[in-house]
């Protein structure tokens, strides 16, 4: 699978533009800044392959903790990222660990797998309903200021689309979830299809 395509499959799956999606394509070369790579803690990776593994589950493959996505979401954020969804993805582990609390009255990590799953839910419509307004809410400041630089992305929808991007080009994503083959390999122009079979990698 191609990486465009890819791209373009999490937009939809998520209902939104891909975050980040120019500088994959282009390549992340910005230059990092001092303590740049500072952004995220041990604690923060392990918090982001909880909330990865509570989006893809492990089933008969590997979840998404298996492919250490909170490893790569903070890779992506700090190389990929503008500043304004920076700043927000990281204010995003603690306002989600808060809700946590305010749902369920406990923090994430102590949280069991149903009320994790119940308060991502509810994390996913607020993402969903925020970003349908965000448009409209850029354009009205705007007006007041002509360089106004915009409103950032909502962590968890910045958090989902990373999950799936991680998992799904990792090495189990692609060979245990996906159907593996490597290339160069052969080619066949009709492949039958059997209901249930896996996408290609």
């Amino acid at each position: 699978m191609e990486r465009r395509e890819l791209l373009k499959m999490i937009a939809v799956l998520t209902g939104g533009v891909m975050i980040g999606g120019n500088a994959l394509l282009s390549g992340c070369n910005s230059e990092p800044k001092v303590g740049q790579y500072h952004l995220f803690s041990k604690e923060d990776i392990d918090f982001l392959n909880e909330v990865a593994e509570t989006i893809l589950p492990e089933t008969k493959t590997p979840g998404a903790k298996a492919a250490n996505v909170g490893q790569f979401m903070t890779v992506m954020v700090t190389d990929c990222y503008e500043t304004k969804d920076q700043k927000a993805f990281r204010q995003g582990i603690k306002d989600l660990n808060s809700a946590c609390e305010k749902m369920h009255k406990t923090g994430f990590m102590k949280a069991k797998p149903e009320q994790r799953l119940s308060l991502l839910t509810a994390l996913d419509k607020e993402a969903k309903a925020y970003q349908a307004k965000k448009g409209e809410l850029e354009e009205l400041e705007r007006k007041k200021d002509k360089d106004f630089p915009g409103l950032p992305n909502h962590y968890f929808l910045m958090m989902k689309q990373l999950t799936m991007l991680g998992y799904f080009t990792s090495e189990a994503g692609c060979t245990q979830a996906l159907r593996y083959q490597a290339v160069p390999g052969k080619y066949e122009g009709s492949v039958p299809y059997k209901k249930g079979d896996k996408a290609w990698a």
